[in-house]
């Protein structure tokens, strides 16, 4: 009784909530350092915004490599607004995902407290935070983390329609139809995926059970959808190539197998058990626990289920199969699933109280050191390999040529974020640099270390700068 009784001090405790919620910010902003946009499309995000306020395309952008930007604008919007404020690049790129996480923990924490008690609303709030997904996408330029908080909004808004069994009226459904357009503005109809199967699979246990309805009615849906395609069919007319490389490639095309690089249908199942852990198996124990009390009897479980828990489970297993289905599968794709998760397993630690909240404690434990060990070694490693040489290198160009009034151009270069790291709007091919400094109308080059000497031959009066160097010579700035 003493250890159970320590145990639910311990996260019951008003000290310890604060504790572990600085902890998870740090987390969130340290875990990415030293920041760089040269993974997980980064650059290809953060290229939106930039263009948005350079060039002012508000609707419809490109990559640094000239293709067609592939994502609806929202988020791109609000970067290019945080700019404005914040004259900070960083700032604008990651506070979205940033403020988007720090928002998911915070509704956790509340409803699942004010639902099952403070040590479950910890729990919950612990769950999402401390797991190997959450501090790396927390402050990762992407839209991910946007697109988890528009989906949870509307998953907890149903969640809090069957719970307090509450009927739709017009203010709930404009709220469920703003959010849904925003998603839809997010990243597309991905949304559906990880919404409809749990609704329609709890619509039809509803009917036989006289349970709340999850369903808001068709306009909601429809009118998002109306907007989305609006936008879509705009592409089609007024920009090249955005259906082939849009509609065709990255719409269509993650339903192929040929496109894009397809995946098993079980991809999902063990990297969310592993990136999810210690949680992923706290939640299968005690699930396993309530099943061998009620003598594997799964009827009378599902008989005895409370519907907001039942909205739980069909919510995070409907969209973890249908996202199981799409053959283009990436990890950080199935992370919307992780919120409704720690709502459940709030739910069952508050069912089960005596048994699990021992385990729960552990489990918070374990966590906590799991992904600060995790990020500590994806910052000393980052910082060890000069993660950030080509940041430095970007900004040391853009400072050089600027103190010497220089006009220069970057050659064509496999690195997208060496546009933004040196404020650049656009690559220039070799031709087009030759011809132009030939002219007199470049004062410096920036180009890949292995072309430098190619270059060079056609260049008049060229020679290698002794100012920003990077570590191999990767690239190298020519002048005259």
């Amino acid at each position: 009784m003493t250890e159970r009784f320590s145990f639910q001090s311990l996260l019951q405790s008003t000290r310890t909530v604060w504790v572990v919620g600085v902890f998870a910010f740090i987390l969130f902003l340290a875990t990415d350092l030293p920041w760089q946009l040269d993974d997980y499309d980064q650059a290809k995000q953060a290229f939106t915004s930039f263009e948005i306020v350079k060039e002012g395309h508000w609707f419809y952008q490109r990559t640094p490599h000239e293709h067609v930007a592939t994502k609806p604008p929202l988020v791109a919007w609000i970067s290019a607004g945080l700019f404005t404020i914040t004259r900070s690049w960083d700032a604008a790129w990651r506070v979205p995902s940033l403020l988007s996480a720090v928002a998911i923990s915070l509704l956790l924490f509340r409803h699942a407290s004010s639902s099952y008690g403070t040590a479950a609303g910890l729990i919950a709030f612990s769950a999402f935070n401390f797991n190997l997904l959450t501090p790396r996408l927390a402050t990762l330029v992407r839209t991910d983390m946007a697109l988890t908080l528009a989906i949870f909004l509307i998953g907890l808004q149903i969640w809090q329609k069957i719970r307090k069994r509450e009927v739709w009226r017009f203010h709930d459904r404009l709220l469920i139809f703003v959010l849904l357009t925003a998603a839809m503005l997010i990243k597309g109809p991905i949304v559906y995926a990880f919404l409809l199967p749990g609704i329609a699979i709890f619509q039809w246990w509803a009917r036989k059970n006289n349970a709340p309805d999850a369903w808001c009615g068709w306009w909601p849906w429809m009118g998002s959808l109306a907007i989305f395609l609006f936008w879509a069919i705009g592409g089609c007319i007024f920009v090249p190539q955005f259906y082939e490389q849009v509609v065709l490639r990255e719409f269509v095309g993650r339903f192929g197998e040929t496109v894009h690089r397809p995946q098993p249908i079980y991809f999902y199942l063990p990297h969310l058990l592993h990136k999810f852990a210690p949680w992923s198996v706290l939640l299968i124990g005690v699930g396993i626990v309530d099943l061998r009390a009620r003598q594997w009897k799964i009827r009378e479980v599902l008989r005895n289920i409370s519907p907001e828990v039942l909205w739980l489970i069909c919510w995070s297993m409907g969209a973890l199969l249908v996202m199981s289905l799409i053959p283009s599968k990436r990890v950080d794709r199935i992370f919307p699933v992780i919120p409704p998760l720690c709502l459940l397993l709030a739910a069952q630690v508050a069912q089960h109280r005596v048994r699990t909240m021992r385990w729960a404690g552990v489990a918070l434990l374990v966590s906590i050191f799991f992904t600060a060990g995790y990020a500590g070694f994806k910052i000393f490693t980052g910082y060890r390999d000069h993660r950030d040489a080509l940041v430095n290198f970007g900004q040391a160009v853009q400072q050089t040529t600027a103190a010497n009034h220089w006009r220069y151009e970057i050659l064509n270069a496999p690195d997208e974020g060496l546009l933004l790291y040196a404020q650049k709007l656009h690559f220039t091919r070799p031709e087009q640099a030759v011809a132009e400094w030939n002219r007199g109308n470049l004062d410096a080059l920036l180009v890949l270390g292995r072309e430098a000497p190619t270059m060079m031959r056609d260049l008049e009066n060229a020679v290698l700068s002794p100012g920003p160097s990077m570590p191999g010579g990767e690239y190298v700035l020519i002048r005259r």
